[in-house]
């Protein structure tokens, strides 16, 4: 028995995939919830608030008799605005945002069910349509993003090294004048753990290519592929904006404040090792004064609020692979509707042409696939309706 705990559960075990599988379908559905609030004129507090009650609701609704089972939010509600990188959710207390038709918006959420974690973000354009669509730099972000997405869930496979995604990504946001956002990781998942030590990194720094370790992905490892991509220089920054989101370390140390030691304590029992906001506790002001010792002897991890230069675009695509040995099993992740954007980009490179052309299904629902798979190769070519 004590064997078994001590392993680590993998997606091995049917049991584990299920409960992926369904922290992954509360995921897209909510997901979808906020993307059809995203509308002129609503608040991002509200749309982050509305969320975190959503994956809240829905992760209580599973495994109801089994009352020591861990289970909810995973990565809180962000809704980040145009030149907005990420992780911004603010307070009540914070000054709000509110959008505006034409704006670049990104939401990002995870929830969990028994520590298994699914993620997932999306970009939207408010006001596009078939018949408004959206172009020029705004048009070549989204299909680079959404593009290097699609090179990244083709190259996460057994026998691949990190590297390989890397280098994927760069070539395909390359062919639209765009960049990823830099030094960004996207993560192994286990169980409990939203930032395991195997991950790759988009667009490193020549420090940051020295520092991060080769690895090789292996069946039923979980990774997050988180793509952000820039229509500017790709470096994030933080501005005077408030950081709300944190995430607890695996560290123990006798903090001096009571207020300090009672924000742990209570972060402990209601998140755990997950990232949190701090909108979720009941007295906002405990929470911000308690945090800050926390940070301060390295404790808790802080979820900065990055930027890119005003008057730049951000666009970002996350989806959560188990990596399955008949293929790759995407569980989070919207589909993309490339009729909405107008580019006069498109990806030249041979090899990504190829790579893209490739389905990226599991070999049991090849003939359904082959035909996305298609339409995928089409819109490497530069959209719709050119060959």
């Amino acid at each position: 028995m004590a064997d078994s705990e001590e392993q680590e559960p993998t997606p091995a075990q049917d049991i584990v995939v299920t409960k992926y599988k369904m922290a992954g379908d509360m995921v897209n559905g909510i997901l979808k919830e906020l993307i059809a609030k995203c509308v002129a004129g609503a608040s991002v507090l509200e749309l982050c608030e509305f969320g975190d009650s959503r994956l809240m609701e829905e992760t209580s609704k599973v495994f109801k008799k089994d009352k020591e089972m861990k289970k909810g939010i995973a990565f809180p509600t962000c809704v980040s605005v145009n030149n907005c990188i990420c992780h911004f959710s603010p307070l009540k207390s914070d000054p709000d945002v509110t959008l505006q038709d034409e704006d670049m918006v990104k939401i990002d959420l995870g929830a969990h069910v028994d520590g298994f974690i699914a993620v997932a973000a999306h970009t939207l354009i408010i006001g596009a349509s078939k018949e408004k669509k959206v172009t020029g730099r705004k048009a070549d972000v989204m299909m680079a993003a959404h593009m290097a997405a699609e090179a990244a869930l083709r190259l996460v496979k057994p026998g691949n090294e990190n590297y390989q995604v890397t280098d994927g990504i760069q070539k395909v946001t390359e062919s639209y004048n765009c960049k990823p956002i830099e030094g960004m990781l996207s993560h192994q998942l286990m169980k409990n753990v939203i930032d395991g030590e195997k991950a790759f990194i988009q667009n490193p720094s020549e420090a940051q290519r020295k520092e991060h370790e080769k690895c090789e992905f292996e069946v039923h490892e979980v990774y997050a592929i988180d793509i952000l991509v820039s229509t500017g220089e790709a470096k994030g920054r933080e501005l005077d904006t408030r950081t709300t989101v944190y995430k607890k370390k695996d560290i123990i140390y006798q903090l001096k404040m009571k207020a300090s030691r009672q924000f742990l304590s209570e972060t402990d029992k209601k998140f755990g090792l997950m990232p949190f906001t701090l909108r979720l506790f009941d007295d906002e002001k405990k929470a911000k004064m308690g945090v800050l010792e926390c940070v301060k002897h390295d404790l808790m991890q802080p979820f900065g609020v990055l930027y890119e230069r005003e008057g730049e675009f951000v666009a970002q695509f996350k989806a959560t692979v188990i990596l399955m040995p008949n293929g790759p099993l995407k569980i989070t992740g919207l589909p993309f509707e490339p009729e909405l954007y107008q580019t006069d980009l498109k990806i030249e490179d041979e090899e990504v042409k190829a790579l893209l052309a490739a389905s990226a299904s599991r070999k049991a629902a090849k003939k359904k696939k082959k035909k996305a798979g298609k339409s995928l190769g089409e819109a490497a070519e530069g959209g719709e309706g050119s060959d």
